[in-house]
């Protein structure tokens, strides 16, 4: 205390205009040390470490990933995972418990959650394993083994499983199922069962 109150005297006796630049300078450092102690808490749950077997790669793990891609103002997807990690000389991001939306003209047009999912780097393609549940703008729903997004302008596959209802107005089953590149259609492959729903049955 005698420190401060001896500091904060010869702050008084300095004149106005230096006295205005050590308040600025005592400002400062307080805010870089605020940053770089925030800093250290948001990045605490990160760990880089190289993998055995390559020098150069090395693999991040973290708590609360999120990627997201957006081009001249237009977003295309967002995915969040609750535990990731990051691979540079793969590319790739694997994520665990993924909720996500793809979009199109800037609007939610499909929504997922899955158990696991990864993100290329290279080739933009998105992939969600395990437990996938989508659900369109029209509110029609989907639930598959996999699914795979390789882009705004390309098809999205849902392969096994695929399990696909519109309201109580139709359910389906089948292998695999093509979502269209604008997701208001879909075609169904393979083994495929369709159940249409009257307004008696409803």
């Amino acid at each position: 205390m005698d420190i401060l109150r001896r500091l904060l005297n010869k702050i008084r006796s300095i004149d106005s205009k230096k006295r205005y630049y050590i308040l600025a300078l005592i400002g400062v450092i307080g805010i870089m040390a605020w940053a770089f102690i925030t800093a250290g808490i948001i990045t605490c749950n990160f760990n880089r470490a190289q993998l055995k077997g390559s020098e150069n790669e090395q693999k991040v793990d973290a708590l609360g990933l999120i990627i997201t891609e957006t081009k001249e103002g237009k977003k295309y997807f967002e995915i969040y995972g609750e535990k990731g990690n990051y691979s540079n000389e793969e590319s790739l991001a694997v994520l665990h418990n993924v909720v996500g939306n793809f979009y199109k003209d800037n609007k939610v047009a499909m929504s997922f959650q899955s158990s696991k999912g990864s993100y290329n780097e290279d080739t933009g393609v998105i992939t969600l394993y395990e437990n996938t549940y989508i659900v369109l703008e029209d509110s029609t729903s989907l639930s598959t083994d996999k699914l795979t997004w390789s882009g705004s302008n390309n098809d999205t596959i849902a392969d096994g499983h695929v399990v696909i209802k519109r309201g109580k107005e139709m359910q389906a089953v089948a292998d695999k199922c093509i979502i269209s590149a604008g997701y208001d259609k879909f075609k169904i492959i393979g083994k495929t069962q369709t159940k249409l729903f009257s307004d008696k049955e409803k």
